[in-house]
């Protein structure tokens, strides 16, 4: 495991300037972590290019985005799309026999879920034509990008894909009772991680999560020789989740949202920037704070983590920032319900004793206990009801706040690193908010 290494100063400016090339590997959705690197790169006068997962037909085909698709992805981006599909994974991909992992999951019945029996063999071949597939597609994207990065810039990759649930019926309706099942809908995530279900999941996420980061670092080799031979700097940056520093009471303390299945892949995430540093590659994972997106809807409870957030920017003297942060929160709740109610509310929950064992850096990934799951589900549940609007909720206010710090940071950061993983605690972010405030 990765040696806790929590950026503790804040990051001198970048040196990136007009004509140095920014690089978004991963599809621009919604506001995430992404919004915030994406918009630094802006400010500074980078060059913007991406990339796409292109989108499925009906009958599972992989294709390019329409001319109408491609214009509205790079409106939001504000840079160049090279369209060829980069979609990771291999849930679609047919084996030898013309059976993809998808097919083999349409079969199992809702409750022998536990029991089912896979193809290890297909889904082999499967993994492996995803591979093929996804490497042949990014040696095409590279040729195209090469031609759109000049010689002698500096170049920012920023790997941002993550995921990899088999698109099949089955697997929500169990995922949803792991991640919010209480009493007799309970299901641990040890045991589903054991099935056969469990394990295809664990290697899509390793195939999508990580495996593509070093895909980007190998395919990207010639631009990184070239424009380095010239004496500018190539880094590469991911996005991790490998816990958090919180405040809880008033310690920063270490915790993490459980159960968190792709943490195994994050931890590879890790690995391969460790080996691309060690070969003198620019390569640093930055393991981020919890926030709300999307794709975060799924896991009840991730946001509790954030409200501390407010804790943080007192303690690290936000005056005016702290002030604006607690207004608009406030707005957000109902009438009789405050601020400091909420954090009372987060503080009670991280602060119990029954989640101890769940604040010890060592043991992470954990799997969920019944009373665990019980006990972080109805405090999300809660929290979220002091919210006046359930479509317009603090946590979203409070995760603009952190995806915009985390922006500042990782590119400031990118422009000289000093390791390949950091985390980006609570007092990191409070500072890096309070000082661009």
């Amino acid at each position: 495991m990765t040696k806790f290494n929590p950026l503790r100063t804040l990051p001198g400016p970048a040196g990136y300037g007009k004509g140095d090339v920014f690089v978004l590997f991963g599809e621009l959705f919604g506001r995430g972590y992404a919004n915030g690197l994406v918009d630094e790169a802006r400010k500074s006068g980078m060059t913007i290019i991406g990339i796409t997962m292109g989108r499925r037909e009906t009958d599972g085909s992989l294709r390019p985005l329409t001319d109408e698709e491609l214009v509205e992805s790079e409106k939001v981006l504000g840079g160049k799309i090279i369209n060829i599909p980069l979609e990771a994974g291999f849930d679609m991909d047919r084996s030898v026999s013309g059976i993809a992992p998808v097919d083999q999951l349409k079969g199992i019945k809702s409750d022998a879920w536990d029991s089912a029996e896979l193809d290890w063999a297909a889904i082999e071949q499967s993994r492996m034509a995803g591979i093929a597939r996804f490497t042949a597609n990014l040696a095409k994207v590279m040729v195209e990008m090469e031609s759109l990065i000049p010689d002698g810039v500096n170049v920012l990759f920023s790997h941002t894909m993550a995921g990899g649930i088999p698109r099949a019926r089955i697997l929500m309706p169990v995922l949803n009772r792991v991640f919010k099942g209480q009493g007799e809908r309970f299901t641990s995530s040890e045991v589903f991680w054991k099935t056969d279900l469990g394990k295809l999941c664990s290697t899509c996420f390793d195939e999508v999560t990580a495996n593509t980061f070093q895909h980007l670092i190998d395919f990207s080799r010639p631009v990184r020789e070239r424009n380095e031979s010239s004496g500018k700097k190539v880094a590469y940056t991911a996005y991790g989740y490998h816990g958090c520093e919180v405040l809880i009471g008033d310690v920063y303390t270490w915790q993490s949202y459980t159960p968190y299945l792709q943490g195994w892949a994050k931890m590879r995430l890790e690995e391969i920037a460790t080996a691309a540093w060690e070969r003198g590659v620019r390569a640093t994972v930055f393991n981020c704070p919890e926030i709300q997106t999307n794709s975060s809807a799924l896991f009840l409870g991730v946001e509790i983590s954030l409200y501390p957030l407010l804790a943080a920017l007192q303690r690290e003297g936000g005056g005016a920032c702290f002030e604006r942060v607690a207004a608009a929160c406030s707005e957000l709740l109902k009438e009789g319900t405050t601020i400091q109610g909420l954090l009372v509310g987060a503080d009670r929950y991280l602060a119990a004793s029954l989640l101890k064992p769940f604040h010890v850096f060592s043991s992470w990934p954990q799997h969920n206990t019944p009373d665990q799951s019980a006990f972080m589900l109805n405090s999300a549940t809660s929290m979220l009801e002091m919210n006046k609007d359930s479509k317009n909720i603090v946590c979203a206010e409070l995760s603009r706040a952190v995806f915009q710090a985390v922006g500042r940071l990782i590119h400031r950061t990118s422009w000289k690193p000093g390791a390949p993983v950091y985390w980006l605690n609570h007092d990191i972010v409070a500072r890096e908010l309070v000082a661009g405030e």
